[in-house]
């Protein structure tokens, strides 16, 4: 069997799939990945443990799949998550600073204040957020004895998971090559996108020192060898999780959209070979590059969706199971006046305020687990309605359907819930592993097993979940009065 793998470098997990040529899985592994929390707002990793459970997935994968031929693999990976590393040890110089990480907000706030967020936007398509790499970056050279040092000696390299991962793949210290691939590229706050180059004046601006970084590559290519694995094997796609899935989802037209619902919830829209700017809030990301130049996207990420539910399970105790949220919401017809802001990291895309916090409004002695329930589902939908919204308005498109992926669209009540809250169908497809299947086909497309149009012919709809005619619209406006009462907290706090 010719096959394909996929090493899937997630925020909570490391997972390697194993894929035929049609697609269809033939063996997973996966691995939790414990984060760290040391201070509010903090979120770190180690980047050690990626990389070894990186490497025990695949070859588990691999044993179980038969030891197929393997045609290519693809790494796809969280992404703004930012690693410092001797490059002559391999050794991290800190924990990595993990994309939800708010550290940076005060010095992000900062650099607006002193004027470099346009120009921020013009260069790079995203704003100064603590979300993106390079303030990151900065601060781990600047908080680490003798890293700044170090860094101005060469003697340290800087990157995302994939460049992490891939320069130990092909070698570590001894001639591993470090590359990012333009996705991941264009999530730092560093590249320029019209000259699809990392950019000296934000390096420069942001102090992040430009020989730390690595090459910039297109996400499907010939990145190199690798035998962690067992025999060489080439790798050869490198991809940003969100952008994975925007590929493996098969959005090949300008105007596709896909909504993965992860920790996050992150949407992105092909716009084909403009990479049309935002006045509402998003950001201009680059979809993927084949080989033959960009097609871009506009983005919008919200940073808090499977996380709400995690949080009612773990910390309040609310359900037992994460899925229980399903029956309980089902159970009422709406929350009771109930309204839940999931802002425990800030509030992404279209508000972009680091400062909010989340807040449950609007509760009665008559309020219950149920109408609890319904309010963290509803949070979710209207976060990726306030999304879908400011798409529309930047790129002249209405929205025809939305197709979704990710953990939490196993719970239907949530997808009927979205689809009232947008008034379009949501399409969950027949293959739910979009963003490890969007890696391997990438992979797929370097290696000449198929082509973009074959991958577009065989997507299929597992289950289209139409919005009813009695959709509540005034839901959605109490929850957006609500979120600008918790950003108007989070401005006075």
């Amino acid at each position: 069997m010719t096959a394909l793998l996929a090493i899937d470098a997630g925020t909570t997990s490391t997972r390697a799939l194993v894929f035929d040529a049609d697609g269809a899985v033939r063996a997973v592994a996966q691995r939790p990945l414990a984060l760290s929390y040391p201070q509010p707002g903090w979120v770190e990793v180690d980047a050690r443990t990626i990389r070894a459970d990186a490497v025990a997935v695949a070859r588990e994968a691999l044993a179980a799949a038969g030891d197929p031929t393997v045609a290519g693999v693809g790494i796809t990976n969280q992404r703004e998550t930012a690693v410092v590393w001797d490059r002559r040890t391999g050794e991290p110089v800190a924990p990595a600073i993990v994309w939800q990480d708010r550290r940076t907000a005060d010095a992000c706030a900062r650099l607006e204040t002193d004027g470099l967020g346009p120009t921020a936007r013009v260069i790079t398509g995203l704003r100064l957020d603590p979300y993106f790499s390079a303030t990151k970056i900065a601060w781990l050279l600047d908080h680490t004895p003798g890293a700044r040092d170090a860094a101005a000696r060469g003697d340290l390299l800087a990157g995302t998971v994939d460049a992490w991962l891939a320069w130990h793949l092909t070698g570590g210290p001894d001639g591993g090559r470090h590359v990012t691939d333009v996705t991941n590229a264009s999530r730092t706050l560093l590249y320029d996108l019209r000259r699809r180059a990392w950019s000296p004046a934000m390096a420069d601006a942001l102090g992040v020192p430009l020989a730390m970084l690595p090459e910039v590559a297109p996400t499907a290519g010939e990145v190199g060898t690798t035998t962690a694995f067992g025999p060489p094997m080439a790798l050869r796609a490198l991809a940003g999780d969100q952008h994975a899935a925007l590929f493996g989802q098969a959005c090949l037209t300008p105007g596709a959209a896909k909504a993965t619902y992860g920790t996050g919830a992150f949407l992105l829209m092909q716009t084909g070979r403009d990479d049309a700017r935002s006045s509402h809030g998003l950001l201009t990301t680059v979809a993927w590059d084949l080989g033959d130049g960009p097609v871009y996207a506009l983005e919008g990420s919200v940073f808090t969706a499977g996380a709400a539910v995690q949080w009612w399970r773990d910390a309040v105790g609310m359900v037992g199971a994460a899925g229980d949220t399903e029956a309980l919401a089902a159970s009422v017809t709406d929350s009771g006046g109930a309204v839940f802001v999931p802002a425990f990291t800030g509030l992404g895309a279209p508000f972009w305020d680091p400062h909010a916090r989340g807040a449950l409004l609007g509760v009665t002695r008559g309020t219950t687990r149920e109408h609890l329930a319904r309010a963290v589902l509803e949070s979710v939908a209207f976060s990726v309605r306030a999304v879908v919204d400011a798409m529309a308005a930047d790129s002249g498109l209405a929205l025809p359907s939305l197709r979704v992926d990710g953990g939490m669209t196993d719970n239907a009540t949530l997808l009927q819930i979205q689809a009232d809250a947008l008034g379009v169908p949501v399409e969950r497809p027949a293959l739910a592993e979009a963003t490890a299947w969007g890696a391997a086909a990438f992979a797929g497309v370097a290696a000449g097993l198929f082509s973009p149009d074959v991958l577009a012919a065989r997507w299929t709809a597992a289950r289209r979940v139409a919005p009813t005619a009695d959709a509540r619209a005034g839901d959605y406006a109490r929850w957006r009065r609500a979120v600008d009462a918790v950003r108007a907290w989070g401005e006075g706090a």
